[in-house]
């Protein structure tokens, strides 16, 4: 369960989060500017609340009050944007095995050739970014977060930039790693859609505010 009770500060932003996540999926949905990927940012611990706890399992992974702050590399949660953020210099094959290579063997959860599998991905290993379709590359960007073994998948509007079609073909995907490798998933979109085809539970945010909600 992702616990979160917590505020950031920002200029005049403020994001106020306050809810216990526990569905296998939670959709995070409201209008742009509303603080979704700061919310995302503040759980990845790219951005450090300056008030309240936010807490996954039971380990504390921040504590304004008692100076608690659990870096993003410790963490463990795998990251996922809309572009997808490949690195272009490496192959597919690189990018996938980018993070599993900072996991000591015994870390490593799934191997490449699962995840390929899964994904349908192993004929594209020795491509670069640059050759890749826009759905290539998010399947590429799903993989590598898997291969990080994560504890939480944080994807953050990973379907916007792709067309109607592309869209129809990546849940599909996103289906089978929800039923098949168990991880949760906080997803960030505006289209609402995309959780429904997911099975999962949906929460609005306005104005910087993720209400208190039921998992």
């Amino acid at each position: 369960m992702l616990s979160l009770d917590c505020e950031f500060h920002r200029g005049d932003f403020t994001l106020r989060a306050q809810a216990e996540l526990a569905a296998p999926v939670v959709g995070i949905c409201g209008p742009s500017g509303t603080g979704k990927s700061t919310l995302l940012a503040a759980i990845a611990g790219l951005v450090r609340p300056q008030r309240g706890i936010i807490g996954l399992d039971g380990e504390i992974l921040s504590d304004a009050d008692r100076g608690v702050f659990v870096p993003p590399h410790r963490r463990h949660f795998g990251l996922v944007f809309q572009d997808g953020q490949l690195f272009p210099h490496l192959s597919v094959r690189g990018n996938l095995l980018y993070g599993q290579q900072q996991l000591a063997p015994a870390q490593r959860r799934h191997t490449l050739a699962a995840v390929a599998e899964l994904l349908e991905i192993g004929a594209l290993l020795e491509r670069r970014p640059n050759q890749l379709s826009g759905g290539e590359r998010q399947r590429v960007a799903l993989g590598r977060a898997l291969l990080y073994s994560p504890r939480l998948l944080l994807l953050d509007e990973p379907l916007s930039s792709l067309d109607t079609r592309l869209k129809a073909q990546i849940l599909p995907f996103l289906r089978r790693i929800r039923d098949e490798t168990g991880i949760p998933m906080l997803y960030v979109t505006h289209a609402r859609s995309e959780i429904a085809a997911l099975g999962g539970e949906e929460i609005e945010m306005m104005d910087g505010r993720l209400p208190a909600a039921a998992g």
